[in-house]
């Protein structure tokens, strides 16, 4: 479970004080018990966003309750268009423990009700409404697209066919319930990044519909380390997500 939410519908000036709380004294705490899909899975834990004047601390509370008001129906639109059996209900959350790294994600809470959450320090990191309009349409995408439930799938195929191999070349039970282990973990991550692609591809979609500009907006690819193309990476190269999202923008 994810501790210490605030709903962005609450007064702008609550986020403004949660903000400026992590603006002042950042703690490093454990990371939340989340499954990660945003654009950050996978960051090396970092120091928290310095401090910040409270101008720029309300300017970036003002930023975020704007873009929720302006992507949240449309991403719900979206998902009624494209995911009609799934719950489109989003609520979006903000994660407000001191010192957690920027970063945002999406699960699904007990109800089965879909829930994008941003940390403090990736609101305050980002340098326009066209970047947090791109990241809230993205982790919206991977609801829509289905890729928890498809990755559960992928990942359960993989321990299966893993296990089975390691009974048949004699295992014992230790032997085959690691053999599902790494199974499962390849499953999972075989696809991980062909669903950012297509998260980034339909979060282009969400966001132009919003109001803003995905292209801007994907500018945020470049403040991350890139991934290159690493063996089993969760996420693809910058630059070939970059171009999803052009493709995308040439589509609409």
């Amino acid at each position: 479970m994810i501790p210490h939410l605030l709903r962005p519908s609450c007064l702008c000036l609550a986020v403004v004080a949660t903000l400026a709380a992590c603006a002042r004294a950042p703690e490093p705490v454990a990371p939340g018990d989340v499954v990660v899909t945003g654009p950050r899975q996978g960051q090396e834990r970092g120091d928290a966003a310095p401090a910040l004047p409270p101008t720029a601390i309300r300017e970036a509370a003002r930023s975020f309750v704007a873009v929720v008001a302006q992507v949240e129906p449309v991403a719900e639109a979206v998902c009624r268009e494209r995911s009609p059996q799934a719950n489109c209900d989003f609520e979006i959350v903000v994660d407000d423990r001191p010192g957690v790294p920027p970063n945002a994600f999406q699960f699904l809470d007990r109800r089965g009700r879909p829930v994008i959450a941003f940390t403090l320090s990736l609101i305050l990191d980002a340098a326009n409404r066209d970047e947090l309009a791109f990241v809230m349409s993205h982790e919206a995408a991977h609801h829509i697209e289905g890729h928890l439930a498809r990755q559960r799938e992928i990942a359960t195929l993989g321990a299966a066919v893993f296990g089975q191999l390691a009974g048949a070349g004699g295992g014992n039970s230790d032997a085959i319930r690691t053999a599902q282990e790494l199974g499962a973990a390849v499953g999972a991550r075989t696809y991980s990044r062909e669903f950012e692609l297509e998260a980034d591809a339909l979060g282009t979609i969400i966001a132009a519909r919003a109001g803003y500009d995905p292209l801007r907006g994907s500018e945020f690819f470049f403040r991350l380390p890139d991934p290159g193309d690493r063996f089993l990476g969760t996420h693809p190269p910058n630059a070939e997500r970059l171009a999803v999202v052009r493709a995308a923008v040439a589509g609409l």
